[in-house]
């Protein structure tokens, strides 16, 4: 089947049902199997010898890969198509789990898991960009934020299935375990419709291919304007993932009562992924975006005055709260400015300034703390966010006949 992009909606409920088990289904098992490894990962290169430094860098090495790999992913996309580059992308990342599985020696290991990493990049540009063509503008929000909860479910699971897979056996099953995951993954992605788009080249009416520094160059204003807000905004996401942990620890909580605040978080964010991405359908991405923005800086900012674990408790709910109203806002905003010449490349170059701002504020905490304190550094992020949340209101289109303005220009 192929999906005609120039129809507002699918033929049939049919298609649609076919069309989302097809979208969400893949990222539903793939984030599953990502989610039950990453916290195994270390364990696995300490097995093999690895200091704790050395376990920590190989951790790091998946979201290096993806952020080296953004654009190149962006390439891939439009030669082989979107539906065809998240096959190759499952298939080549069960191939280096079972590489995982069967290493012997920290560097096998590392140079297996550093290409795990930039299989996620392939597999998350093309994604994007598949869902960008494929749902209609109308539902664009709903689609992208759900994109956005599917991944989080399988986040939550993901460690589940592993702690229970753990207590019958080895470390090294869960690789296996998500080498299946991604193979299935693949499987269920081929019944996805092909897009009029999914041809080896994308051309202008002039006939030239599009080529990723040209795009990114034509569409740079609205990168170094809405995608340097969408930065600030991942930045403080990944933040909040950093610092509460850490500031949970250091005012004496025990690691079940961090888990459990960390819970806590996770169930507010699967839980509103939907509400927000209808707001942002109905009245427009500025009142998600901006509120999140502002509402996670203040959280963080304000957690140094958090000194119990129900204090904590509440500003990990708070911030769970903000982070899943916000599900798929930086999906969506790309969507929406993503031009129909050059679309993956263009993607290609938001996912690296969005991944660039998860890179960024784990750093600058690990920077300010070592300084002057956890608390410092949750006043800096909140800084920063701050002014992040001003940037988005200045450039986010706030109504909808600007939103349809900035969707039509792009």
């Amino acid at each position: 089947m192929t999906l005609d992009a120039s129809s507002s909606e699918p033929r049939s409920r049919g298609q649609w049902a076919r069309l989302i088990t097809a979208i969400y289904g893949p990222t539903l098992l793939a984030s599953i199997g990502f989610g039950a490894i990453i916290p195994l990962i270390p364990l696995q290169a300490t097995a093999l010898g690895a200091p704790t430094g050395l376990a920590a860098f190989i951790t790091a090495l998946p979201g290096i890969a993806m952020l080296a790999f953004d654009l190149p992913a962006g390439t891939i996309a439009v030669r082989i198509g979107e539906r065809l580059s998240i096959v190759a992308a499952c298939l080549l990342d069960a191939l280096m789990l079972v590489a995982v599985y069967l290493a012997n020696s920290l560097p096998v290991l590392a140079l297996a898991v550093f290409i795990h990493g930039t299989t996620g990049s392939i597999f998350g540009l093309a994604r994007q960009s598949y869902l960008t063509e494929a749902i209609p503008v109308q539902y664009r929000a709903r689609g992208m934020s759900s994109l956005g909860g599917v991944f989080r479910v399988g986040g939550f699971v993901g460690p589940l299935a592993a702690s229970a897979l753990l207590a019958r056996g080895e470390i090294r099953d869960a690789f296996i375990f998500a080498a299946c995951t991604s193979l299935v993954a693949a499987a269920v992605t081929m019944g996805l419709p092909a897009l009029p788009s999914d041809r080896g080249k994308v051309v202008n009416e002039a006939g030239e291919a599009a080529r990723t520094l040209p795009v990114l160059a034509t569409n740079k204003s609205t990168l170094l304007t809405v995608g340097i807000g969408c930065l600030a905004l991942m930045m403080l996401r990944a933040s909040r993932q950093t610092i509460v942990p850490l500031w949970a620890e250091a005012n004496g909580l025990s690691p079940s009562t961090v888990s459990l605040l960390y819970a806590v978080s996770m169930g507010f964010d699967v839980l509103l992924f939907f509400p927000g991405g209808a707001i942002m359908d109905r009245f427009g991405r500025w009142w998600v975006c901006v509120p999140t923005a502002f509402a996670l800086a203040l959280c963080i900012a304000a957690l140094p005055l958090a000194k119990t674990a129900f204090s904590i408790t509440v500003v990990a709910a708070l911030l769970g709260i903000g982070n899943g109203v916000s599900s798929g806002i930086v999906l969506t905003l790309g969507a929406d400015a993503a031009p129909r010449f050059g679309r993956s490349q263009f993607l290609a170059g938001w996912r690296l300034l969005a991944d660039s701002g998860q890179m960024i504020g784990p750093l600058i905490i690990s920077g300010v703390a070592a300084l002057s304190g956890l608390g410092a550094a949750a006043i800096v992020i909140g800084a920063l966010g701050l002014a992040g949340g001003a940037w988005l209101a200045k450039w986010v289109p706030r109504t909808p006949e600007a939103l349809a303005r900035f969707q039509a220009d792009n």
